[in-house]
């Protein structure tokens, strides 16, 4: 025998508050003192606060609404009931406010069981779209104990400001929240907000004083702008401060002159008036809308913006001009002004035509039903009090019948076609046919053919494709909505049946069917023909993937004749509303060979092998062309090679012969180094010119004592290892210390250490020590080590290099560099470069070198001494395809060729001025009105674009403005300067020899691009053929070598000094060789005997963290300019270098990158220096 039961568990604990607790449905008890339900009352002594009812429960108690204004400090009192005293070790009250998302916490004093009050604070919320927010707010004790708030008591903070921006709509603010409108600072807000220079001066203005009036009102909007002049319209004001009562609106609101009588029902306080007009006189002309608030004193009146006018409207015709006796029918009434005025009434005879819309040409309304029967009724139009004295005719006719239905029958799913005949079928503007069955109405859309005939879709029976639905269906409700005719909303003169959906049977298991090609696709299930009477059938249409096929239909299934596809498709069958698809059906395809085929296949054999026979013979005779001709290209090859070597020997002696004239000048005193003191904040701090470290403590107020005192005992805590140390060690665990913070510390430790290099090097070799350790136990490669500066020992280490070796870069090293650098400004200069792009002609990097034929000329140029225009001229070389400021530059370089570069003056600041005689004098520039602009391509003016000659005399002088400058906002044509174009040719003022500038003018063309000797590769507009050489551009990287070659001499001794001790006579600086031993110590004691990692670690710590970096950047050790293809020349040398100290194999190739290429050879050699 079994027995069953329903066992309920609950649990108690859940309920976090008494209320729900003791209300619940099982015995839960409530402890006070403890803030937890239970369902043991034993658990839950009464001295513990046990409670079982629920007016026993600590609850609040619903007194006055609370309103606090936002940001006034007030306190909150509660009401409440059986309020606990906190025990021993419990905390007090406190209020929570939870205000837009954020939690704010108020210290609360509980008064007695029955009071508690939040301490006084302010409460803010953001934005001022907000007038009042009701505030979620509860009391807690102990933390988090939470006293019941069953009533939901909120907190209302509220804005004066805030969405009462008028007088008016302060004033009308409801009254609890005291808000007033302050006159002197033009906004709303509390009384003691306003200041008053006189509290008694009524400068506050509130409802509880006596007529009170916003005074400045204004008008926003006026609806409608126009009306008949019968009056009767009733036009909407809208605005600001329009009155604080109804009473100061009666008989104080005109209309473009016309009194209009303000409605009561249609005022809103201070924002809107509704008034009806009064009759206007003839003529009346537009005008604006104007009133007084009260009196009609000037502060208390206005007027709109917009104006009023008076229209007469009329009509011209209707459509349709008939409809049903039901009426329903949409009718369009056009004519003029017929959207003036603010209502319009239509009568067809007596019955109101129902307004649907209106414009000023239209109006738009639904025929009522005639009370008359049918025939033709008048058309009455009235605007407001006007009545259009047109007249039209609307004709009420029978209304429409159906008669016959063909077929009478249609699927469950609908959307089969239906004939329907009847009477007056063409007044039915929308036509829909409709069916209700189970409590479902379906509609579909029917399609006038004229007035005895409509064709319909059938509606769907049911909502949704039901396979199991297989009976016969009559529906409850058959009939038509034709626009108001309610006797054919269910039409019950016919037999309408609906057939149950065709149901198709999967085409296969899987869903996929496989069907060899011209096969037909037999589809098989039921319901497929209904059974009704007559010839009409359904009309099938089967897709296979987007492609109908032809339909054979019988009772049981579905014929298909396949298109000529192979594949797999999908088969989808349309049907009415039907769409379905049994499957997929995927056509072989026909892999059976017929005779002929064989016959053809072997015939193509037989040709195929002829044909391989003629290539392999043809290929034969190729292949000694081609012998023949690589034969000739290796001698044409190696002409090339020499006369490349040709020209790298004539250019190598050109380059001596300027760099001995170059040397001669030049003594070991004469290289321009840099002070001490400039280089180290060069190397340690690079970019920053002004850092804070080379100026004076400066701190404002009365600090200074105390920072300077501050940055002493920090000093002495910087020279306390373990501080250091720690200090450094601290700082690399942060997250946030980003690779720029670890240099920058790295360089201002070194700083504060230069006087105690020992210490610091004892700092460097233990923070050195604990990252090779670090290295080994993190299990990276160790010759990864000191490759890049990710750690603050990386960057002190290349500081440490850069204190020590200053002295031999100064004796040994700095000649060299200095001289390699004058080499490559010297080789560079003497080809063209393109001022835009950087690259030029000769050079050591791919990237920077002129990949077009230039066609240039060498000119000598006399400057005029700018010291003493007396004494001799200076002999300048130039390009003629040299920019002005290339020039400029050149001639700065010959003037000052013994100044160091921040003492010269610079080429912006000057102008270069081309003399002709005493008189004649011409400012030459980049660009001016003579620039040349081709195609949105605007090219710097060179010396050939002024046809400046050789030998000419030129002088750089400070760039001025005098009268016979042409300023830069004159207009200037074209046409007035052809004089210059042709003759060059100016007379001087008779007063000054000052120079002249007839080309200076403002770039008036927009979105031109500037080029200089070659386009910029991004832009497709420049053809091979504007190159001047239809050669491909890599013929030219033959100049990469000649470069090379001739700067060859510079290079080795540069590397000689810095690698080969033998060479140079002296031995390695002693700062290098303790760091090396240093660093054999650590490979020992960490048991590493890989040459090659040892190797690398000094290359990564000396080359790669010293030399590289003075290579590439010579500015930091001379004071000269660096130019963008020196810098791109010095980074491949600075290349070499590097690969010159690796041990490993380079494995270069025909797609090795340029610069490795270009020293290939020499870097064997190279490396046989560093062995040594």
């Amino acid at each position: 025998m079994l027995i069953s039961t329903e066992v309920r568990f609950y649990n108690c604990s859940v309920h976090q508050l008494c209320l729900s607790c003791v209300t619940s449905a099982f015995r839960c008890h409530w402890c006070k003192y403890r803030n937890l339900c239970t369902h043991d009352p034993s658990s839950c002594s009464f001295q513990e606060g046990r409670v079982n009812a629920s007016e026993d429960c600590p609850q609040l108690v619903r007194s006055e609404q609370i309103l606090i204004p936002a940001g006034e400090v007030k306190p909150i009192t509660l009401k409440a009931r059986n309020l606990p005293q906190p025990q021993s070790g419990q905390r007090g009250y406190e209020c929570v406010l939870h205000i837009q998302g954020v939690s704010h916490r108020v210290t609360a004093l509980r008064f007695n069981s029955s009071s508690v009050q939040c301490q006084n604070s302010s409460y803010l919320y953001e934005g001022m779209k907000i007038s009042e927010l009701p505030v979620d707010f509860s009391v807690v004790w102990n933390g988090n104990f939470i006293i019941d708030n069953p009533e939901n008591i909120q907190v209302h903070l509220y804005k004066c400001a805030a969405q009462r921006d008028s007088c008016g709509q302060c004033l009308k603010a409801e009254r609890r929240f005291q808000c007033g409108w302050c006159t002197v600072e033009g906004r709303c807000s509390l009384r003691h907000h306003c200041s008053l220079p006189n509290p008694y001066s009524g400068r506050w203005l509130h409802m509880d004083n006596k007529n009170v009036k916003c005074t400045n009102p204004r008008i926003t909007e006026v609806n409608p702008v126009a009306g008949p002049p019968e009056g009767g319209t009733k036009v909407t004001i809208r605005g600001l401060n329009l009155g604080l009562s109804f009473s100061e609106m009666v008989n104080n609101v005109q209309v473009a002159g016309v009194q209009c009588t303000p409605l009561e029902d249609g005022y809103i306080i201070a924002e809107q008036i509704v008034c009806e007009m009064d009759p206007a006189p003839n003529n009346a002309a537009p005008g604006p809308v104007s009133l007084c608030v009260g009196e009609c004193k000037p502060e208390l009146q206005t007027h709109s913006s917009q104006l009023f006018s008076f229209v007469t409207p009329t009509v011209t015709g209707l459509s349709p001009s008939r409809g049903p006796e039901s009426g329903g029918t949409k009718v369009t009434i056009m004519g003029e002004n017929l959207g003036a005025g603010s209502s319009v009434n239509v009568l067809f005879g007596n019955q109101t035509c129902e307004f649907f819309e209106r414009t000023m040409t239209e109006i738009v309304c639904f025929s009522a039903p005639s009370l008359t029967g049918v025939g033709p009724v008048q058309v009455s139009v009235g605007v407001d009090r006007a009545q259009v004295r047109e007249s039209l005719v609307f004709e009420y006719i029978d209304d429409p019948t159906v008669q016959r239905i063909e077929p009478e029958w249609s699927i469950a799913s609908g959307h089969t076609p239906l004939m329907v005949t009847g009477t007056n079928l063409d007044v039915v503007q929308e036509p829909r046919i409709r069916v209700k069955y189970a409590g479902r109405e379906s509609v579909n859309v029917c399609k006038v053919l004229n007035t005895t005939s409509m064709s319909c879709f059938a509606p769907s029976l049911t909502a949704e494709y039901r396979p199991g639905l297989d009976s016969v269906k009559h529906a409850d409700e058959f009939g038509f909505i034709f626009n108001n005719v309610q006797a054919l909303l269910v039409y019950n003169n016919t037999n309408f049946l609906y057939y149950p959906n065709p149901f198709f049977e999967p085409l296969s298991s899987n869903g996929v069917m496989e069907q060899k090609p011209g096969s037909p696709i037999i589809l098989k299930g039921r319901n497929l023909v209904p059974p009704a009477s007559g010839g009409v059938k359904l009309n099938y249409t089967v897709l296979i993937g987007e492609t109908p096929c032809s339909v054979t239909v019988s009772e049981t299934q579905l014929l298909c004749e396949p298109p000529n596809l192979t594949g797999q498709y999908k088969v989808m069958v349309q049907v009415g509303g039907l769409h379905v698809s049994p499957g997929a059906v995927h056509i072989l395809s026909d892999s059976l060979l017929t005779l002929p085929a064989i016959v053809s296949i072997a015939a193509g054999g037989g040709l195929l092998l002829i044909i391989v026979i003629l290539v392999l013979i043809a290929y034969k005779r190729k292949s000694r062309e081609n012998d023949l001709t690589l034969k000739r290209l290796q001698m044409q090859m190696d002409n090339l090679e020499s006369r490349v070597a040709l020209e790298c020997k004539e250019a190598f002696a050109e380059l001596q012969t300027d760099i001995n004239e170059l040397t001669s000048d030049l003594d070991r005193a004469g290289i321009p180094y840099l002070d001490y003191r400039t280089y180290a904040m060069r190397v340690l701090f690079p970019g920053i010119e002004d850092h804070p470290v080379l100026r004076e403590l400066e701190v404002s107020g009365n600090g200074q004592m105390s920072v300077e005192k501050a940055l002493k005992q920090f000093a002495t805590l910087i020279n306390n290892k373990v501080f250091l140390l720690t200090f450094i060690r601290t700082l690399e665990m942060q997250r946030s210390f980003s690779m720029r913070d670890r240099g920058n510390v790295a360089s201002l430790i070194m700083t504060a250490l230069q006087s105690r290099l020992e210490y610091a090097t004892d700092v460097l070799k233990q923070l050195l020590s604990d990252l090779i350790e670090k290295n080994l136990e993190s299990k990276n490669h160790p010759k990864l080590l000191l490759r890049r500066t990710e750690s603050v020992a990386e960057k002190m280490l290349t500081n440490w290099f850069a204190f020590l070796l200053h002295k031999f870069l100064k004796e040994c090293a700095g000649e060299p560099l200095f001289m390699l650098y004058c080499a490559i400004k010297q080789q560079m200069e003497k080809g063209p470069i393109d001022a835009i792009t950087g690259e030029a002609r000769y050079s050591l990097s791919e990237d920077k070198l002129i990949r077009q034929q230039i066609e240039y000329k060498t000119l000598i140029l006399n400057c005029v001494n700018p010291d003493n225009e007396n004494s001799p001229e200076i002999p300048v070389k130039v390009l003629n395809c040299d920019t002005i400021t290339q020039v400029k530059e050149k001639i700065l370089d010959a003037v000052y060729k013994n100044m160091p570069y921040s003492q010269r003056p610079r080429a912006v600041d000057m102008d270069l001025e081309w003399r002709q005689g005493r008189m004649a004098r011409v400012v030459l520039q980049d660009e001016d009105i003579t620039t040349k602009i081709e195609n949105d391509w605007k090219r710097l003016n060179t010396l050939m674009h002024y046809q400046v000659s050789d030998r000419c005399v030129v002088a750089l002088v400070p760039k001025q403005t005098s009268s016979y400058n042409i300023p830069p906002s004159a207009s200037i044509s074209r046409t007035s300067i052809s004089r210059y174009d042709s003759t060059f040719r100016y007379t001087g003022s008779p007063d000054s020899l000052r120079s002249r500038a007839p080309m200076i003018t403002p770039d008036l063309e927009s979105g031109v691009k500037v080029w200089h000797l070659v386009k910029n590769h991004e832009h497709g507009d420049q053809k091979e053929g504007d190159r001047g050489s239809k050669m491909v551009s890599e013929i030219y990287l033959t100049r990469l070598l000649a470069t090379k070659g001739t700067l060859q001499k510079f290079v080795d001794d540069l590397f000689e000094t810095l690698f080969s001790t033998v060479h140079r006579g002296s031995a390695l600086p002693l700062a290098i060789k303790y760091m090396f031993d240093f660093l054999d110590e650590q490979a020992d004691k960490h048991i590493i005997h890989d040459t090659d990692v040892r190797h690398t670690w000094k290359s990564n710590c000396l080359p790669l963290r010293f030399w590289v970096n003075v290579i590439k950047n010579p500015q930091f050790v001379f004071d000269i300019h660096k130019s963008s293809i020196t810098d791109a020349c010095l980074s491949v040398v600075a290349q070499t270098f590097m690969d010159s100290c690796s041990t490993s194999e380079h494995r270069l190739g025909k797609d090795s990158p340029s610069n490795k290429l270009l020293y290939a050879k020499d870097i064997p050699n190279y490396k046989s220096w560093v062995e040594r």
